[in-house]
Parts: structure tokens; sequence; C-alpha cells
């Protein structure tokens, strides 16, 4: 017989599974200084933690948007174990509709109340929009990605931005950031917090852009 486990040991009292997107909010960025000073608690890594969660089902406290770069492991960079984070990962953070359902689903089914767009420096997406001379040159289906970039890259480069790198990474992750307060199914959600960070890939923190 497997053995069971109540929502108190699954949640632990360590680390108590917060309440409100303002404390799952705290609770990452908290996890973020843990991670930058090299003080990872690397909480929820246990045997018991993986048995309750895969017969209990997930119970995680927020809800990541991030890039598929390898150097950008939300579930690392915020010090959090199995079952803490809800992760959405494309490249470059693109929000096309099956990346939005997914955000959808994590906050209409699972509960969610925290969502967290989270872009990074150095991000190869954007370099590769900033660099693209014919979008619709490129092969496969990365015209649809560099496409959803080139709004933020061209008003970087209205802006005057003195490195357009970093001006369309913060305005893609604000642009983000917009798409999902206005998505349709989204807007009458009670006590949502959607926010968006910058990840800097040198010094491992998470700097808050709204």
């Amino acid at each position: 017989m497997p053995e069971r486990f109540s929502l108190p040991q699954l949640l632990g009292h360590k680390y108590p599974h917060p309440t409100t997107a303002a404390e799952a909010l705290e609770r990452l960025l908290a996890g973020n200084r843990n991670f930058v000073a090299g003080r990872r608690q690397h909480p929820h890594e246990s045997q018991r933690r993986r048995a309750f969660i895969a017969e209990q089902g997930q119970h995680p406290f927020a809800l990541v948007v991030a890039c598929s770069d390898s150097r950008e492991a939300p579930e690392v960079l915020f010090d959090c174990g199995l079952g803490d984070l809800f992760a959405v990962r494309t490249a470059g953070q693109v929000l096309g509709q099956t990346a939005l359902a997914s955000v959808e689903f994590g906050v209409l089914h699972l509960g969610l109340r925290l969502v967290v767009v989270l872009g990074h420096s150095q991000c190869g997406a954007i370099q590769a929009a900033l660099q693209s001379g014919n979008v619709q040159g490129a092969p496969g289906h990365l015209p649809a990605l560099l496409a959803t970039l080139l709004p933020s890259v061209e008003a970087a480069r209205a802006a005057g931005e003195s490195d357009l790198a970093e001006g369309t990474l913060r305005r893609h992750v604000l642009a983000t950031v917009q798409t999902i307060r206005e998505a349709e199914v989204l807007r009458g959600v009670p006590d949502l917090l959607v926010v968006g960070g910058r990840y800097d890939l040198s010094s491992g923190a998470v700097e808050l852009l709204t």
C-alpha cells in the first residue's frame, strides 16, 4: 500500500504554502535572494514529496512564463521544488495561442493567482529579432515567433535606446504582461496579480519591472 499523506505534510511547515498572490511573490523573491547568495534551501525534493504529488496531484503556488533558455530555470533561480511552480516556457517567452491557453489553464483550473512573466538578459530570441532583416524569410515556424517580438524591437528603436536588446526585452515583458491581463477569460478573475520581471544571467538576480 502506498503511504498516504495529509496536505500539511505535502506543503511542509518549513515552507508554508502562500495563501495570496502577494505572499507568493514574496516567496519567489526570497527564493531568488537565496539563489543569488548561494544559500538555496532545495525545498520539496524528497521522495515523500514526489510520492505525494504523484498520488494527490499538483498544488503549485505561482505560474511563471519564462524563456526556454537553459540558463533561466525558474525552479532553480527561485529556489523552488517539485510541484511548486506551474511553468510555461517558450523561446523569448513568446505568448502564442497555446502558451496563453496554458496560462489560462493554470489560473482557471489550478486556481493560481500569481503570474510572473520573466524575461532575461542576453536573450537569443531577442537577438535574432534584432538581427533579422526579413522575418518572413526565416525557416520553419520562426517567422511567427520573431513577428511577435518585432513591435518591441521597433518601439525600442523609435525611443532611441542605446541598448536595443535591453530596451526590447523590457518592452516585450511589459507587452506580454498586458496580453495576459487583457485575456478575455482572465479579466474577471478576482485577486489575479500579473507582474513582469527580468532575470540577469550574470548576477542571478530577478528585478521586477511592474
